[in-house]
């Protein structure tokens, strides 16, 4: 064996004595071995040194040995040993990692070389088909490196393995085997590989699922020691996430596959939960545990699956089960505040898990509820950020299509007969709403605000509530307090609150606007922000805001206050603002990025304080009253030119809408006048359109009455000696034609003129119209009711005397219209009365005809047979 070996050395060239080969040298040379050699053992031994060099030597190995050793995964595929090192090769150079080896290559740092090697070894779809089978089988040598292996194609290039592995035979049935591998690191290694492979792809998520996943998954959990197990069984769940997120349909398999009651034993806590403590990776577990819990109950689900869901985790108590960890101690704040998030979501929208979660009560002294222990965490400043926007999603959550609950929260606000020192929900809200923390007051307003989402009622109940602002002061409502506060709070965060409060409560309620114009210097302080110059982008949020509760003001406005009308707000808009400037600051909430955020998800989610601006609820206001409040105020912006009705007395209001009236019942006519003409345009070009057929019928009419001629005239011809001449009527039908083609040309003639009569009528309303116009501008331009009032008289009596011009024109036109309708008529019978004629003499020809021959004679027509000609002449006429 050594004589060969070292045969083999001088056949490949060993380097000259004294000197070292390159790397590059050495891995030519050990795929030219692998590639020529005949003995597997050389072949064997030229892999594993491949398999050495391929991290440190990793663009080398890759550019000149990946075919050969795929050839080598082919032909020698009963060796184990050799696929092994082949595969951990191919590993290797495909990888993403850059290992320790090769830190002295620059090359491998700047360029992604694993990822341009996947991108090869992926050309041929086979490639990954040779591998998946190396999978089948049992030799830890090739099963595992064939794991690694596809995890590595998977992470570098995952859209193309999956496509690949969806049209590979039985490829998912492969790799869901290996959960049932009883070697730990296979199994492992088989876990991190399905994650990446059923990330974003909805077929491969069904499969697998379809494939018992859920089964096995959960067997490996309960082995591993549920959530106290190690990281074994955070992959488990990370692997059920993908499986559930964004998928309906497994979704809907993990709840009617009972699989929701494998979850509840998970989230038993220990009774020495203090002394026992959390490790890092059960608090990872516990993430993952409730993030499954949240996919199954998503916003983003049908309404079908989430209801399913919620009253499935109510009837296995997991909902009970949340519930106490919510109030137990020594519950670590992120995975208190996760589960806070989990609760809310659980319950969100259903009713009875809704009215579940209002009877639970805090283990404290005297007990209270659980939600009155949540609002204080929220406004709490000293709380974790975190943690009080958990809570207040949990409160939205629990309001959610909830009147029952909503009707409690306002109820706390009210008067009552029943004296009660326990706090409550409404007073902690009240406390936060006006206190100098401008985290609560934002978080105050948004939970308030759920109170009325959708509820007229409780936005009228809310109206009674009266504030004592100080000692011997008379009470004001919690409306009126909002106002003031918004008018003299600095902090941007506690104004943008109040606005989306104020907002939701005046939407639909002409009450509540009348309560807020009420307040003294409140439309002022609208009208200033408004109009003010824009400084950065949360100041001109700001100013959209008030310019959205203006608006609000003016399409919800009941006219019970006479200097602030819906009119006298619209011009205080246009004057004082403009209405461009005012329609660009309404337009900049849904310009700003917050808006985009916000209307995304109900959860509020930022990294920071300064990021509470918008939430999801408010952007669903405002984009479906957007619309309303600039219709609203177009429809009130009928004076545009300087004069104002603020301006004039009483006597002049009254005469000036008198003057509107006239001008409307002018316009109405002017309308009615244009649709009178547009009838009469579409008779005329029904008339021109039967002038047209008749021309054409009487083309054909003179070319038929023309061959007739021929024919008759030939007939005679030949039996002149024997029988009687046929009756010639050709002057009386020419005659009658001329006599038609008169009636014809007349016709045209009066539609010519007719046209012309409608376009002169078209010309006058044109005129009208625009000195109507005219009018009109000079009544807006003139200071004076009186002069306005004589220039209308003027107008309406011009009006009045074009009016009956122009109808008596009009009527005259339709009574045309009427006659030329019954000489049209009249023509038609002619033509009747001319086509029987010719059917009667073509009937006589032919009896002529038939005569002829039956006294011998020859009757000859210019194609041959007369009667079959005859016949079609009178089918045509």
């Amino acid at each position: 064996m050594e004589y060969f070996r070292s045969g083999l050395k001088s056949v490949l060239g060993a380097p000259p004595p004294g000197t070292q080969p390159t790397g590059a040298e050495t891995v030519e040379r050990l795929v030219n071995r692998v590639s020529t050699s005949t003995l597997l053992e050389d072949r064997r031994d030229a892999c594993r040194a491949l398999k050495a060099l391929s991290k440190k030597y990793r663009l080398e190995v890759g550019a000149q040995g990946m075919d050969i050793l795929t050839q080598v995964l082919e032909l020698d595929r009963s060796d184990c040993e050799i696929v092994g090192y082949c595969l951990d090769t191919l590993c290797n150079i495909t990888s993403s990692e850059v290992f320790e080896e090769e830190s002295e290559n620059n090359i491998n740092k700047q360029v992604n070389v694993g990822e341009q090697f996947t991108e090869m070894f992926l050309k041929n779809p086979e490639n990954v088909t040779l591998v998946l089978s190396f999978l089948e089988e049992y030799d830890f040598r090739v099963r595992w490196p064939a794991v690694k292996l596809m995890t590595s194609l998977v992470m570098s290039k995952p859209k193309e393995v999956q496509d690949i592995i969806l049209v590979s035979p039985m490829g998912v049935s492969k790799l869901m085997d290996l959960l049932l591998e009883n070697r730990e690191v296979v199994r492992n290694d088989a876990l991190l590989l399905l994650i990446n492979l059923t990330k974003s792809n909805a077929n491969i998520q069904k499969i697998v699922a379809f494939e018992n996943a859920f089964d096995r998954l959960f067997d490996i959990i309960k082995d591993e020691g549920w959530t106290d197990g190690w990281i074994v069984v955070e992959d488990c769940l990370l692997l059920i996430l993908n499986l559930l997120r964004n998928n309906t349909s497994n979704i809907n398999f993990f709840k009617e596959g009972s699989y929701i009651q494998k979850l509840t034993p998970m989230f038993e806590l220990p009774a020495n939960l203090e002394e026992v403590g959390w490790s890092p990776q059960k608090v990872s577990n516990f993430h993952c545990l409730l993030q499954v819990i949240r996919t199954l109950v998503s916003p983003n689900n049908p309404v079908q699956i989430i209801t399913a869901c919620q009253k499935t985790m109510r009837n296995t108590n997991l909902l009970e089960t949340l519930c106490n960890i919510l109030m137990a101690n020594g519950v670590p704040a992120d995975i208190l505040t996760e589960t806070i998030n989990t609760v809310g979501e659980v319950i969100r929208g259903n009713l009875t898990n809704q009215e579940y979660f209002s009877n639970v009560l805090a283990p404290s002294t005297p007990p209270r509820p659980a939600i009155v222990v949540l609002l204080m965490s929220m406004v709490n400043e000293k709380q974790p950020f975190s943690l009080r926007c958990a809570v207040l999603y949990c409160f939205e959550c629990f309001l959610f299509k909830n009147e029952i609950g909503q009707e409690l929260v306002v109820q706390t606000l009210l008067p009552s007969n029943t004296a009660t020192t326990a706090l409550t929900t409404g007073q902690l809200l009240c406390s936060g709403l006006f206190s100098n923390d401008h985290l609560s007051n934002w978080f105050s307003a948004v939970a308030l605000s759920h109170c009325l989402n959708e509820n007229p009622a409780q936005k009228e109940q809310l109206l009674r509530v009266l504030l004592a602002t100080n000692l011997g002061a008379q009470p004001v409502s919690l409306l009126h307090q909002c106002a003031i506060f918004l008018q003299h709070t600095s902090k941007l965060q506690a104004k943008i609150g109040v606005l989306m409060l104020l907002a939701n409560w005046m939407a639909h309620c002409p009450p509540a606007v009348k309560v807020f114009l009420n307040v003294p210097g409140a439309m002022a302080f609208l009208t200033a922000q408004t109009s003010a110059s824009e400084y950065d982008s949360n100041e001109e949020l700001l100013q959209g805001l008030c310019a959205f509760l203006m608006g609000l003001c003016v399409a919800f406005n009941d006219n019970s206050l006479p200097n602030y009308s819906k009119e006298n707000l619209s011009q205080l808009i246009e004057k004082r603002v403009g209405i461009e400037t005012y329609c660009k600051k309404l337009g900049e909430i849904s310009r700003h990025e917050v808006y985009s955020k916000a209307a995304k998800q109900p959860q509020i989610k930022a990294q920071h304080s300064s990021e509470l601006l918008l939430e999801f609820e408010f952007c669903k206001l405002f984009k479906n009253l957007e619309g309303v409040i600039i219709q609203a105020l177009g429809v009130q912006r009928d004076l545009s030119n300087g004069l104002s009705e603020l301006s004039l007395t009483e006597h002049e209001n009254a005469l000036l809408l008198q003057y509107k009236e006239l001008i409307r019942d002018q316009d109405k006519k002017l309308q009615d006048m244009q649709r009178n003409i547009n009838s009469l345009q579409r008779r005329n070009q029904e008339l021109e359109a039967k002038l047209q057929e008749l021309q054409e019928t009487n083309t054909q009419l003179t070319d038929q009455n023309t061959l007739l001629k021929a024919q008759l005239s030939a007939s005679g011809t030949t039996a002149q000696s024997s029988v009687p001449l046929v009756p010639q009527p050709n002057a009386a039908y020419q005659d009658m034609n001329e006599a038609l083609l008169t009636k014809i040309a007349n016709l045209e003639q009066e539609n010519r003129t007719k046209d012309e009569s409608l376009e002169r009528m078209r010309s006058l309303l044109d005129k009208k119209i625009e000195e109507l116009q005219l009018v009109n501008n000079n009544q807006m331009q003139n200071g004076s009711a009186v002069s306005s009032q004589d220039a209308a008289s003027q107008a309406t009596t011009s009006y009045s005397d074009m009016n009956e011009a122009l109808l008596g024109k009009i009527e005259k036109l339709i009574q045309d219209n009427k006659e030329k309708d019954e000489e049209l008529d009249r023509i038609k019978k002619d033509q009747d009365s001319l086509l029987d004629l010719l059917t009667d003499q073509e009937t006589k020809l032919a009896t002529y005809k038939t005569r002829l021959r039956e006294l011998g004679d020859t009757v000859e027509d210019d194609d041959g047979d007369s009667d079959n000609n005859s016949e079609e002449l009178v089918n045509e006429a």
